[in-house]
């Protein structure tokens, strides 16, 4: 099954059906396959070849999800690119993908200053959602197009793309939270495959409406809008998540029944919103992935959204994304698990030979599936590093119980040297979240002339009257001198990106005044 044929086969099933929420209007799923069809066409029409890279700079829209699916009825290879990103980072990723047409929202484009139109010469058509006039580029070989005018016209329907579910369907770049962004390349089949296996273990049906305010170039939030198509659901489009009390508005009026977020999404509403004093009647599921959520965040999230079922989740964009899931009914005796291995997917924990290790025993966590990409884009070397003996290696480092549940215990590439021993950051984070009046936290390790590495924790609060002091007494308690943080630093926030992930890289690049 190709990725067109998510949308394809629903709108042919029930056409009329209300498939988009977004900005107080809904759109059918045969309006959304009559414009993905009108772009598709486009696409042909200017000779685009089954194949070509395609980008795409917006954030979450109507005219977003036609895109996409416009691009894959084409037979093309879609590539979102995280809003967030700065000119050179959007040039960089633009010439290392060679895209040949981007499709953009003008505001994007205009903040910007055109620069992303100058120095590529794969890209020749750029498509905007607004009046094209306003634009300008020293780029004279980039054709600039209108997407109203696109979405306007009757074009002939295109042809079958040609493709067959093995192709490459889409190139996700990873948030480069520790390094530069990879292109991940992942096929029809592997994309499909994991959402199979979504829709089964959540147990989706046509009924459900999920809240989607994680942006579309996010494989999690992807894998919401792919999920939904092919059960057949609703989804309800939300980009206004920096005022959390609109977004449970929209979520109680329009009778949400999914719900899902990195753990900072639920930080946020329980400690800046009030979300405490409010019902969701129709609400049946919820869902967590995009990080280790502490046991302690886990428990009060599930308490709150009671009776709600809570899955928590785990996987990575190279998965497609998904690895594993604990069922709601084994959270309370697994709580901080990771969960086992989605249907249709083998998940081990591995020794250094590439060996399931046995339960209890650290080892680095590795998958295999139909749901495993296909590799870096133009990148042997690191497609070599993590795909070794059959397995895809993820990097965390974990072990697993003796029922089959695996429990993170950090990153290899995330571990602090400190005065001769490696301390996991996710532990000193999770220690940290625990204590009471902690909104957030991240850990690092930072230069030290007698310890090589010192750990520094970053702490944002959610209670005025928290102070370092009892931060430091409270985590006393908890952990060993060693792995106590040397430096503390508290915040209003900690950069992130649109996804909600903590950029370490840029507390890594800070300059350290407590230090100085």
């Amino acid at each position: 099954m190709l990725i067109s044929e998510i949308l394809e086969k629903t709108a042919q099933d029930t056409p009329q059906k209300p498939a988009v929420w977004f900005k107080g209007n809904w759109k059918t799923y045969e309006e959304i396959n009559h414009a993905a069809g009108n772009i598709a066409a486009f696409l042909v029409n200017i000779g685009v070849q089954s194949g070509d890279r395609i980008a795409v700079l917006m954030e979450n829209s109507f005219d977003y999800i036609s895109a996409h699916f416009g691009i894959h009825k084409a037979g093309c290879v879609e590539v979102s690119l995280n809003t967030e990103l700065k000119e050179e980072e959007i040039n960089q990723l633009l010439k290392d993908c060679e895209a040949t047409v981007l499709i953009a929202s003008q505001k994007l484009i205009r903040k910007r200053e055109y620069i992303i139109l100058d120095g590529l010469p794969d890209l020749k058509h750029l498509v905007m959602d607004q009046n094209t006039s306003a634009i300008s580029s020293e780029a004279e070989s980039v054709r600039i197009h209108q997407l109203s005018d696109i979405l306007q016209s009757d074009f002939a329907q295109v042809p079958a793309p040609g493709r067959i579910d093995i192709d490459l369907a889409a190139i996700v770049y990873t948030s480069g939270v520790t390094s530069k962004p990879k292109g991940v390349m992942l096929s029809h089949l592997n994309l499909m495959s994991n959402t199979k296996s979504i829709v089964q273990y959540l147990g989706l049906i046509p009924d459900d409406r999920v809240m989607v305010v994680l942006p579309f170039y996010y494989i999690y939030g992807r894998s919401l809008l792919y999920s939904h198509f092919l059960s057949g659901g609703s989804l309800v489009l939300d980009n206004s998540f920096a005022y959390p009390a609109s977004v449970l508005n929209t979520m109680q009026k329009l009778e949400i029944t999914a719900f899902a977020g990195v753990p900072s999404t639920f930080a946020i509403l329980l400690r800046k919103s009030d979300i405490k004093n409010r019902r969701f009647s129709t609400l049946r599921l919820v869902t967590q992935a995009g990080g280790g959520m502490a046991p302690s965040l886990q428990k009060e999230v599930a308490e709150v959204f009671n009776p709600a079922r809570l899955f928590i989740m785990y996987g990575s964009t190279e998965a497609a994304p998904r690895l594993t899931y604990v069922e709601p009914e084994m959270l309370s005796l697994k709580w901080g698990s990771i969960g086992r291995a989605i249907p249709n997917v083998e998940v081990i924990v591995a020794d250094n030979e590439g060996k399931r290790c046995p339960a209890g025993i650290k080892g680095e966590i590795a998958a295999r599936g139909s749901n495993i990409m296909m590799g870096y884009w133009k990148d042997t070397e690191a497609t070599a590093q993590v795909m070794r003996n059959g397995y895809y290696y993820t990097g965390d480092l974990g072990y697993a119980d003796e029922d089959g549940y695996i429990f993170l215990t950090g990153r290899s590439k995330d571990m602090i040297k400190t005065g001769g021993n490696r301390v996991s950051a996710k532990e000193i984070e999770d220690a940290i979240t625990e204590i009471p009046g902690v909104l957030e936290t991240a850990v690092i390790g930072v230069p030290d002339e007698i310890l090589g590495e010192a750990i520094k924790a970053f702490v944002v609060p959610g209670i005025s009257t928290l102070t370092e002091d009892h931060l430091k007494e409270q985590l006393a308690r908890r952990l060993p001198a060693f792995k106590f943080p040397k430096w503390m630093e508290f915040r209003n926030n900690l950069p992130k990106n649109q996804s909600g992930k903590i950029l370490k890289s840029v507390l890594r690049e800070e300059p350290d005044k407590q230090r100085e």
